[in-house]
């Protein structure tokens, strides 16, 4: 399975609770920017996580994150964050995202950029399992 649409958005604004004591946003919040544009692009395609765990008794995991830095975000910067399906499988799909820097009359500027691998397991066991279809299909 390979994608077939533009990336998803989702706004991010930077808040002081984001930043470091260098003004600038901590490394490890673009995962946590990453993890909302993720959540809402699957909320997007009519899958809210908490009503799929309750529907299918299973769930999204992190397995592997991969992520370069380009340039810092902070505060007040007002962030695009996008999520894309790179590849997919039945149990497990690699999501390419990135977050930019909105400028007024500029041309986005990339602050970061990182792969998500994410396994579906059910949720009470931690076992792997497969992918619901009607999700895998969506995401086509």
């Amino acid at each position: 399975m390979t994608p077939s649409t533009a990336p998803f958005e989702h706004p991010i604004r930077i808040y002081w609770e984001d930043t470091d004591a260098g003004g600038i946003v901590f490394y490890a919040n673009y995962l946590k920017f990453f993890e909302r544009a993720r959540t809402e692009w699957l909320r997007a395609l009519g899958f809210g996580q908490q009503l799929l765990r309750d529907q299918s008794g299973g769930m999204f995991v992190v397995s592997e994150t991969a992520v370069k830095y380009h340039s810092p975000a902070r505060l007040d910067d007002s962030l695009v964050v996008t999520a894309e399906l790179q590849t997919g499988g039945k149990a497990s799909l690699s999501i390419a995202q990135r977050a930019y820097l909105r400028m007024p009359n500029q041309d986005d500027r990339l602050l970061a950029e990182g792969t998500i691998r994410l396994g579906w397991v059910d949720s009470i066991t931690l076992k792997p399992g497969r992918i619901p279809a009607p999700v895998l299909e969506a995401l086509k």
